[in-house]
């Protein structure tokens, strides 16, 4: 029992290094990649016909398993002589892994909306993001920024046209 406790830094760093590294990743539309700053995008006006929750599966890179594994496998070599100590290691390992890839896929999930928009053309087109602070109802003039590849939707901005009776300065 002494050399599971001895080991319990280990283990609590591996899960720690489990955490941090799932939650390096986002869909958000508030959050700007340092490979899309200083980049020119294009912005096409579109109208949105609907939008709906949906959710996006957890990643599964393997760094979960892999660590859940390590630390699994060093807390269950800990218990018991010689003998039980590689049983009990390579149980830990199996369900380690299992817990940690669990772990990596649930703390990845993300809440995000589709919203289904029209082009100016017709053309219909359908962006899942996560959910922002922006609502988007059926009607809403919103602009498809795409930067890369990746696409984000954004209200558009009210722009107002100044009148012919308007003072200029």
């Amino acid at each position: 029992m002494k050399r599971l406790f001895a080991r319990t830094p280990v283990v609590a760093a591996a899960l720690a290094a489990v955490l941090a590294l799932s939650a390096c990743s986002t869909t958000s539309p508030d959050v700007v990649s340092r490979n899309e700053a200083q980049r020119l995008s294009t912005v096409v006006d579109a109208v949105v016909l609907s939008s709906r929750p949906v959710v996006v599966e957890g990643q599964q890179s393997g760094i979960g398993a892999a660590a859940g594994s390590v630390a699994g496998g060093v807390a269950g070599s800990g218990v018991g002589g010689r003998r039980e100590a590689v049983v009990v290691g390579v149980l830990g390992a199996v369900i380690g892994g299992v817990i940690g890839n669990a772990v990596e896929r649930s703390t990845t999930r993300e809440d995000a909306i589709e919203i289904l928009v029209q082009l100016k053309n017709g053309d219909r087109r359908s962006v899942v993001q996560a959910k922002a602070a922006e609502n988007f109802n059926p009607g809403d003039p919103v602009l498809l920024i795409n930067t890369g590849g990746k696409v984000r939707v954004t209200r558009a901005p009210v722009v107002s046209t100044p009148t012919a009776d308007a003072p200029r300065s």
